[in-house]
């Protein structure tokens, strides 16, 4: 189930949001020479990373973790879920505000994983945690937005519209479920790390929920964005099938 698009336009330019991935891409493509070279890489980012075992010696990597990616796929998907909700999240707080709550949201993040596992020797890298705390902020101001999540099963593929708080509820329980099993069996991972970001972001999203009205924000809206969705049309492709052969 991936979310590829929610229907919540924002009424103001995402600066922030699209310099925070402009950002995040740019500087990946800068180290990607060093993927051919796997011991170079490793200690990239040991330097640039954070390793919870030595956290304390590390101040820069909290923020510096945040712009680094393990991989195309790792980059792909945390961009994809910071363009889809981060625009939201920035129009609500402010182009500054909201860079502050992305900052302060990826520090939580990693604290939560470093308090999980505080001996891992594992270089900490990515955005997902700072993206996580963006994730907790939108649940919490627009429950009911709609988001398109493409399900795939086998030959099964649809488009989905599904409420805000199923997609962002079922994910934030897949990583405690996950995280637990991880600490049990693995000696943890990520997961901590996204929940604390979570967390996080809905607790630096109250003041925010507040000034509109908290509960009342809720019932003058049920839950949907305080303005009109956009709507999608969907199309047949043109692309001709090709009929199989007997």
């Amino acid at each position: 189930m991936l979310p590829i698009r929610d229907h919540n336009p924002s009424r103001a330019m995402p600066f922030v949001t699209w310099a925070l991935i402009a950002a995040n891409i740019l500087i990946f493509i800068s180290y990607w020479p060093l993927f051919d070279q796997p011991f170079a890489l490793q200690r990239f980012f040991e330097t640039w990373g954070l390793v919870p075992a030595q956290s304390t010696a590390q101040p820069l990597g909290f923020i510096t973790s945040m712009f680094l990616h393990g991989g195309v796929m790792h980059l792909f998907g945390n961009m994809l879920f910071l363009w889809i909700f981060g625009d939201n999240m920035e129009e609500e707080m402010g182009h500054l505000g909201f860079l502050a709550f992305y900052l302060a949201t990826g520090i939580a993040a990693a604290l939560g994983q470093i308090a999980a596992d505080p001996a891992s020797q594992v270089p900490m890298v990515g955005a997902s945690g700072a993206i996580a705390g963006v994730m907790g902020g939108y649940l919490l101001l627009f429950p009911k937005a709609r988001v398109d999540v493409l399900i795939f099963l086998v030959i099964f593929v649809r488009i989905i519209p599904v409420p805000a708080w199923i997609v962002l509820g079922f994910w934030f329980g897949s990583q405690i479920v996950s995280g637990s099993l991880a600490s049990a069996e693995l000696g943890g991972g990520a997961y901590w790390a996204h929940a604390g970001g979570f967390l996080a972001g809905v607790a630096l999203s109250l003041k925010v929920w507040l000034s509109r009205g908290g509960a009342g924000f809720w019932r003058r809206t049920e839950g949907h964005p305080p303005h009109a969705e956009a709507s999608y049309r969907y199309v047949r492709t043109s692309v001709p099938r090709v009929p199989r052969r007997r």
